[in-house]
Parts: structure tokens; C-alpha cells; sequence
């Protein structure tokens, strides 16, 4: 008996060291996001984004406020180097009240993409159609 509560208490301990790590192993596993959107690598964002749901159990939703691009999003980054592949495929993925909601800088994608002469990117196109 003494043995049962000895090997419970050490796998809790276990549980909360690696609970603890786990947040860090995130933004480890989603370090060179940034780096696959610029290229508009379509395959290997797909994969990353795979192997996060998968590791994490995190969709996109979860992590996308979090991940900054030199100070800008996924989406205005994709739109920022022509990356047409990834971004339309963020936006694809992202659910529509998201979309619309204000990032950081108080400003919408649409807004912003309007604000800086993006709007005739195939990107924007997707955005409006989702919206």
C-alpha cells in the first residue's frame, strides 16, 4: 500500500514538471513559423501546424495572437511578402469571428491591408470571402 502512494505521488510531481516544460516546448515547436510563412512553404506550414495539434493539442485559433512576425501577425506578414499560399490557407483555417476581431494595434486585417495599399492581394480576396 505504502509503495501505491509512494509511485502516485512521484508520478504527480512527474506530471507537473512536464505540464511546466510544456510551454516552453511550444514556442520551441512554433519558433520558424514566421521564417515557413515568409517563404510561403504551403507543405511545411502545413505540417508545423500538424505536429502542434498533434503535440499540443492546439488549433490555430490557439496560438495565433501569440506568434509574432517582427511585430505583425501571420496573415499581415503573409500579405507583407507576397506569400499568396500561406496566407490564404491561415485565413482558410482561422474561424470568421477571428477574422474580424482587432489585433494588437486596434485595427482589423481588412483595415490594415486597406490602410497599406494591400487590397488587391489575393489574400484580402480571401479574407472577404470568409468574412
Amino acid at each position: 500500500m505504502l509503495k501505491i502512494v509512494k509511485t502516485s505521488i512521484a508520478l504527480a510531481a512527474a506530471s507537473f514538471i512536464v505540464a511546466g516544460n510544456a510551454h516552453a516546448d511550444v514556442n520551441e515547436a512554433l519558433q520558424n513559423i514566421c521564417t515557413i510563412v515568409k517563404a510561403d512553404d504551403k507543405g511545411e506550414l502545413r505540417k508545423k501546424m500538424k505536429m502542434v495539434e498533434s503535440d499540443f493539442r492546439l488549433q490555430l485559433k490557439d496560438y495565433y495572437s501569440g506568434v509574432s512576425c517582427g511585430g505583425q501577425s501571420l496573415i499581415r506578414t503573409a500579405m507583407l511578402n507576397n506569400a499568396v499560399e500561406t496566407g490564404t490557407m491561415i485565413v482558410k483555417k482561422m474561424p470568421k469571428g477571428d477574422l474580424n476581431t482587432p489585433e494588437a494595434d486596434g485595427k482589423t486585417i481588412a483595415a490594415w491591408a486597406s490602410e497599406n495599399g494591400l487590397d488587391s492581394s489575393p489574400i484580402v480576396a480571401a479574407l472577404n470571402e470568409r468574412i
